[in-house]
């Protein structure tokens, strides 16, 4: 049966496979059901956030799986929940009461305009509009977002200030976090040099244990005031779901309606992250993968972002920020996952992580971290296929794309300046005809994006 779902012998892969590629995307996230209730939690109850999140995934994620066969997962978005809490909830909206209820009307309008979208097949038109050099420059500068991520996570990288000027700088390399997570590292190229099956999950749990005997023998201190958490897994905390009553459901139409002129510039903000978020995630995962079809486009692109779009509306719905596809799961096509069966496995270990939350949020960041610098080793391959002799729009729009992601720390700023680059440069070479309509539009709407960057810091 999973054969005729999921069409395995088509992609190449087994069920072994895909089920440890599921396993190690969701080691990879599985950060995020502690990272959302904090930040939320901030604005909401963390109980509640923390059900949202684990539920709202695993229904976005099986969508994925089953609707649109990818191994791609899906939960709340990092920095998106950010602006959620602290620039709306804290910052425009003053902390009012029903804060959180205003930017959750927000988070579900966005989700029905995607659906719309996605019906409308405009997302699909977006991500086979983009042209081929800069998909690989895409697919390249995440790879340098996400190992960033993973350095930045252990503490191997980490921002300096001395003399008035602030820079990125080496970590502390006397810390077990450090050493463990470079171990973490040389445990998968070992394992993956020898072609060991499995061999990220295997680096994850391997320095997850490392961290256990750390934390043991005295090296790894705990102190929850300095963000350091035990390692061992805490079970005195009981199930959450009588949470969910305070975050289900809560919107507030009609602050939205007497607001409209403020409320729809809160929609447009979470829209533009989250549209161009998902399309650089999914063109860098795919073109890893081998999903592209000759003419560098995804097949069944429409069932991506409906999936997308149904996972933000429902997690709108149980109280959580918008649910986007994460980055992360390019672990998982590092570790094989080629079809939904992976991003099946991930779902059903989000519905997991509800009764056993205690074991997946004990695994620390320093853990995960080797297989996020490992993955985005492989995702700098893209750069390969970069043509750098060719139309020098196609060159520095796939330049700005690798450099402006890890260094904005965006994946949608780093598509920013792709685009604009690439369309600026055509109209000097005199090749503005060969500018579809599509990359108009997504030009316009960047400079648009900008203009209110310039406002905003005025």
């Amino acid at each position: 049966m999973l054969e005729r779902i999921f069409k395995l012998s088509e992609h190449g892969t087994n069920v072994r496979t895909e089920i440890i590629a599921g396993l190690t995307t969701f080691l990879t996230m599985a950060y995020i059901l502690a990272v959302n209730p904090n930040i939320l939690g901030t604005v909401m109850d963390k109980g509640g956030v923390f059900m949202a999140t684990a539920i709202a995934s695993a229904i976005a994620t099986f969508f994925m799986a089953f609707l649109a066969n990818y191994p791609i997962a899906l939960s709340a978005g990092l920095g998106l929940n950010a602006y959620f809490a602290y620039t709306v909830c804290l910052g425009e909206l003053g902390g009012a009461p029903n804060a959180f209820m205003i930017c959750l009307t927000a988070v579900f309008v966005e989700g029905i305009i995607f659906i719309l979208l996605s019906v409308l097949k405009a997302r699909e038109a977006l991500v086979n509009g983009i042209p081929q050099n800069l998909k690989n420059g895409i697919s390249a500068g995440i790879g340098l977002f996400v190992a960033y991520i993973g350095l930045q996570s252990a503490g191997i990288v980490k921002f300096t200030t001395s003399d008035g000027s602030t820079s990125i700088g080496l970590g502390d390399f006397g810390s077990p976090q450090v050493a463990l997570a470079l171990i973490g590292f040389l445990i998968i190229l070992v394992l993956q040099h020898y072609n060991f099956k499995g061999s990220v999950l295997i680096g994850i749990l391997a320095t997850w244990v490392l961290g256990m005997i750390a934390q043991k023998i005295g090296w790894y201190v705990v102190d929850p005031d300095a963000g350091v958490f035990s390692v061992f897994p805490d079970f005195s905390q009981g199930l959450q779901f009588s949470g969910l009553s305070k975050t289900a459901f809560k919107f507030d139409f009609g602050w939205a309606a007497s607001h409209i002129i403020q409320f729809i510039a809160i929609v447009f903000a979470f829209l533009y992250v989250d549209l161009f978020d998902t399309v650089g995630t999914v063109v860098g995962i795919a073109d890893k993968a081998g999903l592209l079809d000759k003419d560098g486009n995804l097949p069944r692109v429409g069932r991506v972002f409906m999936s997308d779009a149904i996972g933000t509306t429902v997690g709108a719905c149980l109280g959580t920020s918008t649910v986007t596809s994460f980055v992360e799961s390019s672990a998982g096509v590092a570790a094989g996952g080629r079809t939904g069966l992976s991003a099946a496995t991930t779902g059903v270990m989000f519905l997991l992580a509800i009764f056993l939350s205690p074991v997946f949020l004990a695994i620390p960041s320093f853990a995960t971290a080797p297989a996020l610098i490992y993955v985005g080793m492989l995702m700098v391959s893209s750069a390969k296929k970069i043509s750098f002799d060719g139309d020098i729009a196609d060159t520095a729009g796939a330049y700005m794309a690798m450099l402006m992601m890890p260094l904005t720390y965006s994946i949608a700023n780093g598509i920013m300046f792709a685009i604009i680059t690439w369309v600026i440069i055509r109209v000097f070479e005199g090749k503005a005809k060969t500018v579809g309509p599509v990359m108009w539009v997504v030009f316009v709407l960047f400079a648009l994006r900008i203009v209110t960057l310039i406002t905003n810091f005025q």
